[in-house]
């Protein structure tokens, strides 16, 4: 819960959480856009202005709760030319951007050294963009996995991926409370491993 970190470590955190969650939007609402559908550059999701994709209560389940949201990207898949493989890719782009932002920080660490509070901040941000791009990667409704899982199954098994899409929230919450409640996370045990590889792969830690 970040509300418990000191105000130091808050004072570089939360920029760090905001500017990761913000791009991640956008890069749902860029790929989109790339596609043909401009519901998201008309809804004022095309911009990195946090006003533009943070949501207030997803914000303050961050703060108290370790865990939250920013506001989900429009899309219309009317407009899109091939609507299963290009949700695919929109929900892709944002695991995909914060692996990118993951990349850049985790190289810059790796090639200068020590730099005290500036390294300190790469380090939390390259941590928090894998994190983000692990956990969002993870095939349960309303995360971005689930659009991609979907987008493989709906042919094969509609009727698991309907259920997924309905029930997927209520499994999500579930898991988070049972790692609140219980201090074992099945969500941090899955995505460790993961989140590892891509800190040794990115960052040399």
């Amino acid at each position: 819960m970040l509300f418990r970190l000191s105000p130091e470590v808050l004072i570089l955190l939360i920029p760090v959480l905001v500017f990761a969650l913000v791009f991640h939007e956008f890069s749902h609402a860029w790929v989109a856009n790339q596609l043909g559908d401009p519901t998201a550059k008309y809804a004022g999701r095309l911009t990195l202005n946090p006003l533009a994709h943070l949501d207030i209560f997803g914000s303050l389940m961050i703060l108290f709760v370790g865990f939250g949201w920013a506001k989900p990207v429009p899309v219309d898949s009317r407009y899109l030319g091939n609507p299963r493989i290009d949700m695919m890719k929109i929900a892709f782009a944002g695991p995909a951007s914060n692996l990118l932002l993951a990349l850049i920080s985790g190289t810059i660490i790796r090639t200068t050294g020590y730099m005290g509070s500036l390294t300190t901040m790469l380090v939390m941000f390259t941590q928090i963009n894998i994190m983000l791009a692990v956990f969002n990667m993870i095939p349960i409704s309303p995360l971005d996995g689930s659009q991609i899982f979907s987008g493989f199954m709906v042919r094969r098994n509609p009727d698991m991926v309907y259920k997924l899409q309905i029930y997927g929230p209520q499994i999500l919450m579930g898991l988070i409370l049972f790692g609140m409640f219980t201090r074992i996370s099945p969500i941090w045990w899955v995505m460790r491993p993961f989140v590892d590889f891509f800190m040794f792969l990115f960052a040399g830690m």
